[in-house]
């Protein structure tokens, strides 16, 4: 096969930020330069959240401070409101994910926004975002991220005309690529394909993406799912660490090293380095005191590299 595969790395965020360990942003700025430098093109770099609720994200600002220029890169910064898209222009970075969820619940626990009012957030910064202030050159592009689309820890299951629905108004007011995400990891392969189905008819010209966590060890099988389904862009996380805080029981996310093999072994192109990544993983964890739970980074690639 020739199909490339595009991984959006998340570890330095989504990875870090349920880790008992906060880190200084020397250390997750290392983090980054050893993922691009294994391959990651797009990375999920800082989160600019109140170090209030994440601690393990403070000092997004000296973060990519600390990074210096990677032409071909796409370092992305997390928001969970129109004040962190505010500290996102800011910095350098190339690309502003908006997190978004399809219930209520998680939305008021995550962020203390109803999905309505998350919409009009949304909105707001899609407004603002071609008159962007304080900032040299073009606006970053802007992505969204759309939480518990599989299942929610305080309303259980989402109903795949909910999750559509809000695909088309996401896509309606204008961003430049959804994600879809499985933040509890309650999702299986079928259930993947339906709701990719459905959000295509929702949102025909949206670009997908797809954001699974192993919580209940169906990660790469739902990674499979969307792969078959057509989509073409994974989120994942090196190690397989990660979590959310504001999520009961959400483990790690799928972990690149795994979903590389996986994809590679099969025929399709990432452009990464598996055995650089395994190092990398091998490292954070090293840093976290554990071994990181990816299968790859305990048993290694196959075949032997010499």
């Amino acid at each position: 096969m020739s199909r490339h595969i595009t991984i959006v790395e998340v570890g330095p965020r989504d990875g870090l930020q349920n880790e008992a360990t906060a880190f200084e942003p020397a250390v997750r700025a290392e983090f980054v330069q050893r993922l691009e430098t294994a391959g990651a093109r797009r990375i999920e770099a800082v989160s600019f959240v109140h170090p209030k609720y994440v601690p393990q994200m403070a000092g997004a600002e000296a973060v990519m401070g600390l990074l210096p220029p990677n032409p071909g890169h796409s370092r992305i910064g997390l928001v969970l409101n129109a004040r962190g898209y505010d500290r996102a222009l800011e910095t350098t970075v190339d690309e502003v994910n908006i997190a978004l969820s399809a219930t209520d619940g998680f939305g008021l626990k995550n962020q203390g926004l109803s999905v309505n009012d998350q919409l009009v957030m949304l909105g707001d910064i899609v407004a603002r975002r071609h008159n962007a202030a304080g900032r040299a050159g073009a606006a970053p592009s802007l992505s969204a991220t759309l939480s518990c689309v599989w299942g929610c820890p305080f309303e259980g299951e989402v109903a795949i005309d909910r999750v559509a629905d809000l695909v088309g108004r996401i896509a309606a007011i204008g961003v430049d690529e959804i994600a879809l995400a499985d933040t509890i990891g309650a999702g299986d392969p079928w259930a993947v394909t339906r709701v990719v189905e459905a959000a295509r008819k929702a949102a025909p010209d949206a670009r997908l993406r797809l954001h699974f966590h192993d919580t209940r060890n169906t990660g790469l099988a739902n990674a499979y799912a969307g792969v078959e389904a057509g989509v073409d862009v994974l989120d994942a996380s090196a190690g397989g660490i990660g979590g959310c805080p504001f999520a009961p029981g959400a483990t790690g996310n799928i972990a690149t090293e795994d979903l590389v093999y996986m994809l590679e072994r099969a025929g399709f192109s990432t452009g990464y380095d598996l055995d650089a990544l395994i190092d990398t993983a091998r490292w954070m964890g090293e840093r976290l005191g554990r071994p990181a739970p990816s299968a790859l980074s305990r048993a290694g690639g196959f075949p032997r590299r010499a």
